[in-house]
């Protein structure tokens, strides 16, 4: 984080967001608008957010929601109307609001690595932690001991590090699990493509929590404000932090405030 206080690039980037005639509103899901679950499919998102998304999405923010999720499997989940726009995969995937849908096609070798990953899980009885994504295959040990989420990260680092070097392939540790995905598929690729569409004079915005959204944040740096969702601190690339979900629904009613002062 930069020398500014939170309150002086609050300030700052709200007072631009204001008079901003375009503007866009970019997000991270899993730990930055819901909290982290051991069951995935119960991470709904903190309550007020669906209702504060979708009316800041409905008074002309374009608001994107970028994760490593599959696309479709967070529409399900997000819970806003108007429906957002998503990026899902690390980017892989793109789902727009009229249901629109395109995905970056792969290539044989990393089908057939992606699958062999697959396989490994099932074959050492992980299958429940296992999750099949458009660009990747991720192997979840959140809710585990220490010891033991340990345990399983080193046998899995080795078993999927020479498939990654075969199939053009790479590793990415994220918070609770190990990911083999298609390499350069990150979330700094999807933020890039939404810079190259947007106005660039647009009032734009990054939330995430996770190592992750590192790769966006840096892909914004000098372009947008970046944010840190996260209780702890880590080091980041971020300009701020807020602490959810207090701050983070405080952050959004702040949006909604500037924006519609703006109109």
């Amino acid at each position: 984080m930069g020398a500014l206080t939170y309150a002086d690039r609050r300030t700052a980037f709200f007072g631009q967001l204001r008079s901003a005639s375009t503007r866009v509103l970019l997000l991270d899901y899993d730990g930055t608008l819901a909290p982290f679950q051991v069951e995935r499919d119960r991470a709904v998102p903190y309550p007020e957010v669906p209702k504060l998304l979708g009316r800041i999405n409905g008074n002309g923010t374009r608001v994107v929601l970028v994760s490593g999720r599959p696309a479709r499997e967070l529409l399900a989940l997000c819970g806003m109307d108007p429906r957002p726009e998503i990026w899902g995969s690390h980017g892989m995937e793109r789902l727009l609001r009229d249901g629109s849908y395109c995905s970056a096609p792969l290539s044989g070798e990393q089908e057939t690595g992606l699958r062999k990953a697959a396989e490994s899980v099932r074959e050492q009885g992980l299958e429940e932690r296992l999750e099949i994504k458009t660009s990747g295959v991720a192997l979840h040990w959140r809710g585990l001991a220490n010891a033991e989420a340990e345990e399983i990260r080193r046998r899995f680092r080795h078993l999927w590090r020479d498939l990654a070097h075969q199939c053009t392939l790479e590793l990415l540790n994220f918070d609770g699990g190990l990911e083999i995905r298609v390499r350069g598929a990150d979330k700094g690729t999807a933020v890039t493509a939404i810079l190259r569409e947007s106005n660039p004079d647009a009032a734009i915005a990054y939330l995430g929590d996770d190592r992750t959204d590192e790769d966006a944040f840096r892909v914004l740096q000098g372009k947008g404000l970046t944010v840190l969702v996260r209780e702890q601190f880590r080091p980041t690339l971020a300009d701020i932090q807020l602490r959810p979900p207090y701050e983070l629904i405080e952050f959004l009613r702040q949006w909604i405030t500037a924006t519609e002062q703006g109109a």
